[in-house]
């Protein structure tokens, strides 16, 4: 599946583990679409990758954006053979006594719907072709209620690790694969959202989104009988019990 003839949108992709990843399949050779909100951010991620790469402007948790983009995909290229949901977003204001509602909405929106909106909008064509694969880059926060997380997040990824889960288990049936990963603490602009940001110190310490955009290539070149359903990666200080 890694080659010119393969195409893979990248959700998030203009930062962070998004842009990491657009950067490792870019260099497999692969067509790579990036989509996220800021259009100049995005713009000047795809001039600094190569001329195999997209910009497109689509907030994924806007349900008619998504349907826009994809019939665009159609239209111009063809659906993804490959899609990489990195998207999401984190609050300061984290906790119960001091969360704002909305912001709550809004985390739930990005980091869940938005992950359904372009599965749901994928799948069709990766059914007819017999073919297709899907990762969520999710959080240990998905498999482990952290407070440093805050709780929209760890809901958050909670259920989008559900999501790929049930649709993994539907749709291995019709050669889809879905698989979720879960990284620990990572230096990407999100932990900016943090009460406190970490120390220069801790952001070295911590994972860098090359290192999931590494798993990610890992993942697409296992052969075909091969599907990995969860990957957790992790600094060494953050192990999982």
């Amino acid at each position: 599946m890694t080659n010119e003839n393969t195409l893979a949108l990248v959700t998030g992709g203009a930062s962070g583990i998004g842009y990491a990843t657009a950067i490792a399949l870019a260099s497999e050779g692969m067509q790579v679409v990036i989509c996220g909100r800021n259009e100049a951010s995005l713009k000047e991620a795809a001039n600094s990758i190569g001329s195999n790469v997209i910009a497109k402007v689509c907030d994924v948790a806007n349900r008619e954006e998504v349907a826009q983009l994809f019939s665009w995909l159609s239209r111009e290229h063809r659906s993804p053979d490959i899609l990489v949901n990195c998207a999401g977003i984190n609050i300061a204001n984290r906790m119960m006594a001091n969360i704002d509602p909305a912001d709550f909405d809004r985390v739930m929106n990005v980091n869940v719907t938005g992950t359904f909106n372009c599965i749901h909008a994928a799948l069709p064509e990766m059914r007819k072709r017999g073919a297709g694969y899907i990762m969520n880059v999710v959080s240990v926060a998905g498999k482990r209620t952290m407070l440093m997380a805050g709780m929209p997040y760890c809901v958050s990824k909670t259920a989008q690790s559900t999501l790929g889960t049930f649709v993994n288990l539907e749709e291995a049936q019709n050669g889809i694969k879905v698989t979720n990963i879960y990284p620990g603490e990572t230096n990407t602009p999100i932990v900016d959202r943090r009460p406190e940001p970490p120390s220069a110190e801790r952001r070295e310490a911590m994972l860098q989104p090359e290192d999931v955009a590494a798993c990610v290539i890992s993942i697409l070149k296992l052969p075909a009988r091969a599907v990995v359903p969860e990957l957790i990666v992790s600094p060494p200080y953050m192990m999982l019990d």
